[in-house]
């Protein structure tokens, strides 16, 4: 089995031996062991996001070292360098990319020989189970050949530990069934020797003595075959003390009693005797036909197969597959059953359990149907003597039973036999925790490889491999579900006329989704009905209110104000949905919705039309978390004041003990607070004031430009409805709020407006935070405009009502902005006073964060005053502020300036690397006016470090942001331009 080919210059990655990577047949230089390490991490987490902090424990543990973020961060820069040399210029998605807190490795699964390897076992796994003996001995040997010594050879870290002791035990196990598979196609004795070296390799792995036996007795060794028994059975019990598990056990014991099956019988399968206590019968095959195009799940086949397989013990196998309508359970199961039907040759039985129906099947019907089936003509008329019978039947065969669809363990227990040999496979919308020893498996959605198989298996490879993302637009919006993506698919084949984009824009649309998804008599819309119809009363309205708000998922406290419920009451609810499949819980008081789940939910509200429920509903969540928020506000900014929301309180909030609690809280909680903004002002009326206060409290406590669509959208929405009811309060607290996204966003000019306009509806004698916030952001944006002159006055507005009301860390940050401005036209001395009674005002506040931008501002003034040594020490205490506050917009300009004072202090190389991470994380959170400042301090670094070309590129990077913005910083770059390029080509002009 060899890598195929892939995207992206045939990029291909190794992890089965030393960690190595290649375009086509060039080596690429991976770095340092631990830059590998890092890469190891991002490739073994197959495309998804691996958080900041995991990277950092896989690759040093609980001992990282005290820059080991930025240490990370330099690995990330140097491996997309490396992976991605034209990046900036190539025009498919990014490979390496960042996500959230963390980043992924976006490769294609045919450009890793582990995905490979997998894809190749599974195949074999297959085809074995399905007599094809030959063709897995083939795809085992192929699969094997991938691996190139001990993986992760060298790789540093206890991620990169754990990894290389999970993939050789991966590597043992394919050894175990390379070799079970040669002996099934009659070559026992070519692999005796190989089996020898094995055992004594993995002297406890008990699987590879059992087949040594069998080759061995093949062989006509029967004496040595036996000694491999005595042996491991000694070393078992001296080692573990233990005798020999069932497998091990049972060859010996048909060895000595020469059992017949087990030479080679070429051209048939061995099956066990007959077995003279069981009436005569045909052995029922009532499993429904296994689909011709099931794709995907490999893994969770194989997991599948093996516990089916193991029906050999004391008790009786039972496996349950649960999950939400549509998941594909049934047809997992089927494929499934067939894979294993050769070890079930007494035959299998199935029946349909109509649980998720309105008339469940009676345990009594089935057992008489099952007796039937067994060859039993007078069936008894109880359930118990039926079910007595049953067992007694099934005590002496070996027969796996498919009960699909079962209402719950009450319905499915009559229906288990009672002795060993046979295997019980159920599926469930609900888990079927109640019967004892049950290998329980929740069947998640498809992913979106395994998904776009199943798509591709239908509508053909052609059609999807002409219009890849619109292919991969369709199955998101199936939601990964695999009867969603068959519906989608099967409208698609049957319309040869509309492209993959058509069937795409149609399923864009969220209200007509459901309506799109439905074909003949399948439909998602209805095999949800059927479980939204189980619900009892108060389930089904917990099941509608939790959709109100889109959020990822909701907290157990957001469940509960939405439900107008206590905690324990709202949890009990939760998790009654949960158990039917209809919610899900990834972890500890927290739910979301599979988003089908949700559009049907949505549409239940819809025709339900309950405005009144909905809005207070929404209502009572918007006061928790706005009280919420108030409160994470003072716990981070003790005696910071905000705005005075528009809307009395109820709720008094989620209280924070220490400002690192109520910062995990906001990153934690970001995604829900914008979804209930955006969920209020859709509402139809009287949500508009709070959805503003909380946005309005939100911008002032994130700076992340990164969600800077998403609120724009919001605002928008917020500043017609405003306009429209004539909410002057409410519409200049909208504006601030635009002025505030666009200054974040580097919207200079629009900031400006918006901030006059909201200026314009307050009082011209309104002494309130919310003034003198809009007051120094203008006075900012002046400043940002060259235009220092016309900003001081609002600077000046603002400190007097901030010490009117006072409000100690926004006059100690209003002295900072001061200094800035009074530096620029000229006023040193009192620009280098104010900065200073600015960081004084600030250390006796004891607000961290305002103390992190006094530092800040005296750190850039010091360095225009011309002490960039001090400006290097200042700027670098604020940047270990800002670290601690996982302030990453705000940690981005202070490296910048920081590689501004270090270039004019000579420490140039030190420069270059500031400025680098600034650049990454500037980068990262979008923010193009910090890009222009880092590409300019890294441009000039890059020139006096002799990397004329790569400075050059730099500082014309920092020219076109510039000249976009609008900004002064455009002029004294292009001077640097133009001097460089007259130095190296003195013929040509200077770039515009």
């Amino acid at each position: 089995m060899e890598l195929r080919e892939t995207p992206h210059s045939a990029l291909r990655f190794q992890v089965l031996g030393p960690v190595q990577a290649w375009r086509g047949e060039q080596a690429l230089s991976l770095g340092s062991p631990q830059q590998q390490a890092v890469l190891t991490a991002l490739l073994l987490h197959h495309g998804r996001p691996v958080t900041t902090q995991d990277l950092v424990d896989g690759l040093w543990g609980d001992r990282p070292p005290p820059q080991a973020v930025a240490a990370l961060r330099t690995y990330i820069s140097r491996l997309r360098t490396v992976i991605e040399p034209d990046r900036e210029t190539r025009a498919p998605a990014a490979l390496l990319v960042s996500v959230s807190d963390g980043y992924a490795l976006r490769i294609p699964s045919s450009a890793l020989d582990l995905s490979a390897f997998d894809a190749g076992f599974a195949e074999a796994m297959g085809a074995r189970a399905a007599g094809r003996t030959h063709e897995a001995h083939r795809q085992l040997v192929s699969a094997l050949a991938l691996w190139r010594g001990r993986p992760l050879a060298g790789v540093p870290g206890p991620y990169a530990d754990a990894q290389r002791l999970r993939l050789a035990e991966r590597q043992v196990t394919a050894w175990e069934e390379r070799c079970a598979s040669a002996l099934d196609i009659g070559l026992h004795s070519e692999i005796v020797s190989e089996l020898s070296s094995l055992a004594a390799e993995h002297p406890l792995r008990e699987r590879i003595r059992e087949l040594l036996m069998l080759a061995l007795y093949r062989c006509g060794r029967q004496a040595e075959s036996l000694g491999v028994y005595s042996d491991t059975r000694k070393l078992l019990i001296e080692e573990l003390g233990v005798e020999p598990g069932t497998g091990l056990a049972l060859m010996h014991s048909r060895i000595l009693s020469a059992d017949p099956a087990l030479m080679p019988a070429p051209g048939s399968e061995a099956r066990p005797a007959d077995r003279d206590d069981a009436p005569p019968f045909t052995p029922p095959a009532q499993l429904p036909a296994d689909v011709s195009d099931f794709s995907g799940r490999s893994k969770l086949v194989s997991e599948l197969r093996e516990v089916l397989r193991s029906a050999a013990g004391q008790a009786v196998v039972v496996t349950s597959l649960a999950g939400i309508g549509g998941v594909g359970k049934t047809t997992l199961a089927v494929h499934v059953a067939h894979s294993v039907r050769s070890a079930f040759p007494d035959g299998q039985l199935y029946v349909d359990l109509r649980g998720a129906g309105a008339s469940p099947a009676d345990p009594a019907v089935v057992l008489g149907d099952f007796l039937y089936s067994l060859g039993v003509t007078e069936t008894p008329d109880s359930l118990e003597q039926r079910a007595a019978l049953y067992r007694s039947l099934l005590a002496n065969r070996r027969m796996l039973i498919l009960l699909d669809n079962a209402q719950d363990a009450q319905q499915l227990t009559p229906l288990i036999p009672g002795v060993s040999g046979c295997a019980v496979l159920a599926t469930s919308r609900s888990r079927l925790a109640g019967i004892p020893g049950a290998h329980l498996v929740d069947v998640e959605e498809l992913s979106p490889e395994e998904a776009l198989g199943l798509f591709s298996a239908i509508v053909g490879e052609q059609r999807v491999a002409a219009e890849p993302d619109a292919s991969l637009a369709v199955v998101k919006a199936c939601g990964f579900l695999p009867l969603a993506v068959r519906i989608a698919a099967a409208r698609l084949a049957s319309r040869p006329r509309w492209s993959v984009s058509d069937l795409a824009r149609r399923l864009a649309n969220q209200r007509q989704r459901l309506a799109e998804l439905q074909l003949g008599n399948l439909a998602v819309e209805t095999t949800i009905g059927l479980g939204y119809g189980q619900l009892r009363p108060e389930e089904a309205r917990a099941f509608r209110l939790l959709s109100l708000v889109d959020s990822p998922d909701l907290p157990l406290s957001a469940v509960a104000a939405l439900l107008g419920l206590d905690e324990g009451r709202a949890e009990a609810l939760a998790e009654a949905l949960v158990e039917a499949n209809m919610l899900e819980c990834y972890s500890p008081g927290r739910y979301r919705y599979h988003d089908l789940l949700r559009l049907y939910a949505q549409q239940q509200n819809e025709k339900l039309a309950d405005t009144e429920q909905q809005q207070a509903a929404v209502l009572r969540l918007l006061d928790l978390l706005l009280a919420t928020l108030l409160n994470a506000a003072q716990a981070i900014e003790p005696e910071d004041l905000l705005p005075e929301p528009l809307n009395k309180l109820v709720s008094s909030g989620i209280g924070f003990g220490t400002g690192p609690a109520a910062q995990l809280w906001l990153r934690a909680e970001t995604a829900l607070l914008l979804s209930t903004v955006e969920a209020a002002v859709r509402a139809p009326s009287g949500m508009l004031r709070p959805a503003v206060d909380l946005l309005i409290v939100l911008n002032s406590m994130v700076e992340d430009p990164t969600h800077g669509q998403r609120i724009r959208q919001i605002l928008e929405t917020a500043y017609v409805e405003a306009k429209a009811h004539g909410d002057t309060a409410a519409l200049a607290r909208v504006r601030f709020a635009q002025g505030f996204l666009q200054h974040l966003t580097s919207e200079f000019h629009n900031a400006e407006v918006s901030l006059r306009e909201s200026l314009s509806l307050q009082g011209e004698d309104d002494v309130t935070m919310l003034r003198s916030m809009v007051a120094n952001l203008l006075g900012i944006m002046l400043s940002i405009a060259n235009r220092p002159a016309e900003a001081l006055p609002f600077f000046g507005q603002a400190l007097a009502i901030s010490r009117v009301i006072g409000a100690p860390s926004g006059e100690a940050r209003l002295l900072g902005n001061i200094a800035r401005a009074q530096l620029d036209v000229g006023q040193t001395v009192d620009a280098v006073k104010s900065v200073h009674e600015a960081v004084a005002t600030a250390r006796t506040s004891g607000n961290a964060p305002c103390l992190a931008d006094t530092v800040y501002q005296l750190g850039v003034v010091l360095l225009s005053t011309g002490d960039p040594g001090g400006a290097a020490v200042h700027l670098r205490e604020a940047h270990q502020l800002y670290q601690s506050q996982q302030n990453r917009l705000r940690e981005a300009y202070t490296l910048t300036r920081l590689a501004s004072s270090l270039l004019a202090d000579r420490q140039v190389p030190a420069a270059a690397e500031a400025a680098e991470e600034s650049l990454a994380i500037a980068q990262e959170m979008d923010s193009a006016y910090c890009q222009g400042l880092a590409n300019a301090a890294l441009g000039e670094a890059l020139l006096q470090l002799a990397q004329p070309a790569r400075g050059l590129a730099c500082l014309q990077e920092a020219y076109a942001i510039f000249t976009r913005l609008g900004v002064p910083e455009a002029s004294p770059v292009l001077d640097l331009v133009s001097r460089q390029q007259q130095h190296t080509e003195p013929s040509s002009p200077p770039a515009p």
